[in-house]
């Protein structure tokens, strides 16, 4: 083999080994920066409580938290939301959903495009999304937004149903969670509370074969719920998505196909 030759081959050779010693320093950099992001210390904590330091410092190391930032959604909760109906397909484009306890809005976000709700698809009907909270929520477009209204209060709930007028629901969604008391008995009634409120109001409002969706918190009370969901709808589940995090005691309830109520 002459020199005329060889010269490409060893052109192609140095080629291949600087193109592959960047991807291995490329893979190298990747992964310090995965690690850096995993154990992010939080600055400026000074006069901040140890469980506000603690908070902070799991909110910086979240994957999910960064990943709602590129997706502009307005908080990490909605990919349980996402994952959950990816799972089920429970909300469809032309549904009416209601959304209780819908601040800051990440949950409306996803139904909003899940049920068509500002024609991003000509393709498919036009669903509606009502959203309810007792803090104020910017507003979100294609969600009809009730703010600063307690949706425990039966007016709420009273000018809820008038906003729907004769439309019937197909999707009833709560993320709700009380305050907590940090009195273990005090904080599961509290929410379950706040389960059996949306219970209601979803067995009055909703259309056959709807669903509903609901957070709890694991506790001896779970299995009782979920016997007393099982009586309005036909499949009644509990779900955990990956994006809630495990050291959570959040769980969800999933009902799908109301059955209807007794005339």
């Amino acid at each position: 083999m002459t020199l005329l030759t060889k010269k490409p081959l060893l052109i192609r050779l140095s080629t291949y080994l600087f193109n592959n010693e960047a991807k291995r320093t490329e893979s190298r950099n990747f992964q310090t920066a995965t690690c850096v992001l995993r154990h992010v210390n939080p600055t400026n904590v000074k006069n901040k409580s140890l469980s506000s330091q603690l908070w902070l410092k799991r909110q910086l190391s979240d994957p999910y938290v960064e990943k709602a930032k590129m997706h502009n959604y307005r908080c990490r909760s909605a990919f349980k939301l996402l994952e959950i109906n990816e799972k089920y397909k429970f909300l469809k484009p032309g549904q009416i959903v209601v959304d209780c306890g819908a601040a800051p809005g990440s949950w409306t976000q996803v139904a909003v495009k899940e049920v068509n709700s500002i024609g991003q698809s000509s393709s498919d009907q036009l669903g509606k999304v009502f959203s309810i909270d007792k803090q104020h929520i910017y507003p979100i477009e294609g969600a009809t937004i009730l703010g600063n209204m307690d949706f425990t209060n039966p007016s709420t709930q009273t000018l809820l149903r008038t906003t729907l007028g004769d439309r019937q629901v197909q999707v009833v969604l709560s993320d709700m969670a009380p305050t907590a008391t940090g009195i273990r008995e005090m904080d599961t009634e509290n929410m379950l509370t706040l389960c059996y409120n949306v219970i209601r109001f979803a067995v009055q409002v909703s259309e056959i074969n709807g669903s509903l969706l609901v957070k709890l918190w694991q506790c001896g009370q779970a299995k009782k719920l979920e016997t007393e969901i099982s009586r309005f709808y036909r499949n009644v589940k509990f779900v955990k998505p990956n994006s809630s995090r495990h050291d959570s005691a959040e769980i969800f309830i999933l009902g799908r196909y109301f059955k209807g109520l007794e005339k």
